[in-house]
């Protein structure tokens, strides 16, 4: 039996224009405090360079911005900035197009993100796919902790997190991956076929 082929996408500047996660932000929480919030982030990391806790400095600002902005939310408060980020988003046309070829060839397509599971599935829920890998936020009864409990779905965690998927879904006969520089290279090369975006 011929074993099913796999198509693995990034997001954010792959299937999409831009980044996610500030628009997302900026939406469900107001442009001034995003922008007050990531100038305290920065300032946080000047003064925290030398500690483990700010060695990654976009895990780091990402952190600060989810707990300053996210924490103690309700989920359903959400919804409205959701449906905006839906219409900000732009779609790159001939990637976009890429995974549909794929649909269509009845492989099994994976989102993998760095984005937030608060959201992505909204965006995605008109595109087509079977599994999807992103940074997970704690929510507790319906309030948003702010937290990663899985850590940040990028570089080499977006890799360990993909490779699971794989050695859990598969096996997989072909394999392709679409991604962007430098960030996807970590999980592009668990893939065959690697286009670079």
């Amino acid at each position: 039996m011929t074993q099913p082929a796999i198509a693995v996408f990034d997001f954010d500047h792959t299937l999409v224009a831009g980044d996610s996660f500030l628009p997302f932000l900026g939406y469900v929480s107001g442009w001034s405090r995003t922008l007050f919030a990531l100038g305290e982030a920065l300032f946080l990391k000047g003064i925290k360079h030398n500690q483990p806790e700010a060695a990654d400095t976009r895990t780091f600002i990402k952190a600060h911005l989810m707990h300053r902005l996210l924490a103690g939310q309700k989920i359903d408060a959400l919804m409205e900035g959701i449906e905006k980020l839906r219409r900000w988003q732009i779609w790159n046309a001939p990637i976009r197009q890429k995974l549909m070829n794929h649909h269509a060839e009845g492989h099994h397509i994976v989102i993998a993100s760095g984005g937030l599971d608060l959201y992505l599935p909204a965006l995605l829920k008109d595109t087509p796919h079977h599994g999807l890998i992103c940074t997970q936020v704690g929510v507790r009864d319906g309030v948003i902790t702010g937290n990663m409990p899985q850590g940040n779905c990028v570089r080499e965690r977006k890799a360990e997190l993909v490779r699971h998927y794989l050695e859990s879904h598969g096996p997989f006969g072909e394999s392709w991956g679409y991604g962007n520089l430098p960030h996807d290279l970590p999980m592009l090369n668990l893939l065959r076929h690697k286009v670079i975006v």
